[in-house]
């Protein structure tokens, strides 16, 4: 069937790129790129394209929304170059992004219930220590470098003090709680001006009643992505079984 396709009508740029609203140029961009396989070309240099070419965009286009732009198009590359389990092997990093990024959501939802509850978690008391911890011994803990924890408190994520005699910031136990707190949102692709407001929410509610709305929304774009990973894959057999 896919010999068929590609022996079959030819068709210009502009008729690949009026189908999904895009410029002739993106189209000539994604087949530099690999996205789609190479165009034909008439005796005068121009492009010519076949429905195989639009069964591929339509396959790139559907894995952006699940694996996104860089990944879709790796994967893209991956099947136009024949090397077909590469291309399947990307697929299982983004699912297992995708299960990594679930487990993220369940850990953030634990931190906050701890963050809403007067008992000292033990974590973040052995961190601290009864004088709290330094910025040093807190970025090893957290698997991060001092510089975001310093980027955080810019942000007004975490608010250390000051030890009075050397400087040196001081993180206790609640300054521990929001590093982690901060940590996990940004894994689950919060940015710092989205964050600090939550975090304040928290502290003024004693809650987490606040960030109900966020939690669902973030559950949402995890079915989100799920969903469409299941369209591009769709898709792309569409793809692989027109190639033949």
């Amino acid at each position: 069937m896919g010999k068929n396709l590609q022996n079959g009508r030819h068709l210009r740029p502009i008729d690949l790129a009026r189908g999904h609203g895009l410029s002739t140029q993106a189209v000539r961009n994604y087949e530099e790129a690999g996205i789609l396989p190479a165009a034909g070309r008439t005796p005068r240099g121009y492009r010519t394209y076949t429905p195989l070419h639009v069964r591929a965009l339509g396959a790139f286009l559907a894995l952006v929304p699940g694996h996104g732009h860089p990944t879709a198009t790796s994967i893209m590359r991956a099947v136009n170059q024949g090397v077909v389990d590469e291309a399947f092997r990307l697929i299982d990093e983004s699912h297992a992004q995708l299960l990594d990024d679930r487990r993220t959501l369940q850990a953030v939802e634990n931190a906050l219930r701890d963050l809403a509850s007067t008992t000292v978690s033990e974590p973040d008391a052995a961190v601290s220590g009864p004088g709290g911890t330094f910025i040093g011994p807190l970025a090893e803990a957290l698997g991060i470098r001092p510089a975001t924890l310093r980027a955080w408190e810019r942000a007004g994520l975490v608010r250390p003090r000051r030890d009075p005699l050397t400087g040196y910031r001081v993180y206790d136990v609640a300054d521990v709680r929001d590093a982690r707190l901060a940590h996990q949102l940004r894994r689950g692709g919060y940015l710092l001006e989205q964050i600090a407001p939550l975090i304040a929410q928290v502290h003024a509610a004693g809650g987490l009643e606040p960030l109900e709305s966020a939690l669902g929304d973030w559950h949402g774009r995890l079915s989100a992505r799920g969903r469409a990973m299941l369209t591009g894959a769709a898709e792309l057999d569409a793809y692989l079984r027109e190639r033949g």
